[in-house]
C-alpha cells in the first residue's frame, strides 16, 4: 500500500510540477501516472548508480551535500525520462532542474502529510 500511495505522491508531484513550469509539458493526469512510473522505475534502476558516480567524481563532496546531489540525479532522471517516454517533454535543462526541485519538494510534503495522516 505504501508503495501505491508514494507512486500516486510522485504523480501528482509530476502533475503540479507540469502545470506550474511553461518548460514541462504534461498532457493530463494518465500521462503523470505513466511518467512516474518511468520515473520511479529509471530511479530505482539507476537513481543510486548516478548518486555514486557523482559522490565519487566529485571526491566525497557530492556525498556531503547529498541534497544538491539528489537533486542533480533527479534532474537528470527527468531529462532521462522525457527521453525514454512521449509522455512528458522537458524543454531545457533549466526547466529539468526547476522541475526535479518542485517535485521533490512537493514529494517531500506529500510523504510528510500521509505520515502524519497514518499515525
Amino acid at each position: 500500500m505504501d508503495f501505491i500511495i508514494a507512486w500516486l505522491i510522485l504523480a501528482f508531484a509530476v502533475w503540479l510540477t507540469a502545470m506550474l513550469l511553461p518548460g514541462i509539458e504534461l498532457k493530463g493526469i494518465v500521462d503523470a501516472i505513466i511518467v512516474a512510473a518511468v520515473f520511479g522505475a529509471l530511479n530505482w534502476l539507476l537513481g543510486w548508480l548516478l548518486f555514486a558516480i557523482l559522490g565519487v567524481v566529485t571526491l566525497g563532496i557530492g556525498f556531503l551535500l547529498a541534497f544538491i546531489t539528489r537533486w542533480v540525479v533527479n534532474a537528470l532522471l527527468l531529462i532521462a525520462t522525457g527521453k525514454v517516454t512521449n509522455r512528458i517533454k522537458i524543454k531545457s535543462v533549466g526547466s529539468a532542474f526547476l522541475g526535479a526541485l518542485i517535485m521533490s519538494g512537493l514529494g517531500t510534503l506529500g510523504q510528510w502529510v500521509f505520515s502524519i495522516s497514518a499515525t
